[in-house]
């Protein structure tokens, strides 16, 4: 029987973001996260010694509170320590992930310490949650390297992908992977049913797609269902996320760090982050003797 071919997806969108003190803003709720929902938010970070420094003497991000989306972490290169009460202690390598289901309201920024290494870069990526989520009971988990499972080139961050589902208790129609291709190394991705939803963002290396994407670009592709082919570029290998989902049908009601579908669940948020705030002040200090400050929940 003679295969079926499949067309592959045009790119139609590229950015490269603005960039401040080593992390590079590539999606916002107020922008790309609009037509690209349920992913709201992608973040690359590359933070070099001087700054990791600073991370570890206990300055770089500042705590801040979110509601109504899930926060997901997953590194490229270099370790951060986590050490939390309710979770254990542990190191992020390539491929570890940081699973943060904020839903009623969490206050977050410093739980991740950086382990004495060069470099450290990732991905930050925010998902808004279905109303039956947005509400919910908050939940935070590290998943180390050996956690994450692999089709292939990919590692599963988020869902299902050739038959290997990931631990992460994402919600359901939503795909995230991390994909290592050796140079001139080509894959396909062949996403599920009702996922017209695609992008990529680049770590390190160049990809072949319909056109070339270099380090550092973020691409969308044509909304449809069509697999998507990329060829790492000759000069070496390419590092990438790549992520399909299927719609979010709900409008975008957006607090400073909130992320919502209607404004009564966005004020019930905002409520639960100030509620929260004081208890955090009045816990005092929390920092963990590994230099790190648990998420406040």
């Amino acid at each position: 029987m003679q295969a079926i071919a499949t067309r592959n997806r045009s790119i139609v969108y590229r950015t490269r973001g603005h960039g401040h003190g080593g992390i590079t803003r590539l999606m916002s709720p107020s922008d790309l996260g609009e037509s690209l929902k349920p992913f709201v938010f992608l973040d690359i970070f590359n933070m070099e010694r001087p700054l990791l420094e600073a991370m570890r003497a206990g300055a770089g991000m500042s705590i801040h509170p979110h509601s109504g989306i899930a926060t997901v972490t997953v590194l490229t290169e270099g370790r951060m320590k986590f050490d939390d009460p309710s979770s254990g202690t542990g190191m992020l390598s390539y491929g570890g992930v940081e699973w943060l289901r904020a839903g009623s309201g969490v206050w977050h920024g410093k739980e991740l310490t950086p382990d004495d290494v060069p470099l450290v870069q990732g991905f930050q990526l925010w998902i808004a949650l279905p109303p039956e989520l947005e509400n919910g009971q908050p939940e935070s988990r590290y998943l180390e390297p050996q956690s994450i499972p692999s089709a292939g080139p990919a590692r599963v961050i988020l869902g299902e992908h050739a038959g290997v589902r990931s631990p992460t208790p994402a919600p359901a129609g939503i795909n995230y992977l991390l994909v290592t291709l050796k140079a001139g190394e080509s894959w396909t991705y062949q996403p599920p049913a009702g996922h017209a939803v695609g992008w990529l963002a680049v770590a390190r290396g160049t990809l072949e797609a319909s056109t070339s994407v270099p380090t550092g670009d973020m691409v969308v592709f044509e909304d449809a269902e069509d697999a998507i082919t990329v060829q790492a570029g000759m000069g070496g290998d390419a590092v990438f996320v790549l992520a399909s989902a299927i719609p979010h049908p709900h409008e975008l009601h957006l607090g400073s760090y909130s992320v919502h579908t209607s404004a009564q669940a966005l004020e019930t948020g905002e409520r639960r982050i100030e509620a929260l705030r004081e208890q955090m002040v009045a816990a005092g200090n929390r920092r963990t003797p590994t230099g790190n400050v648990p998420v406040f929940r």
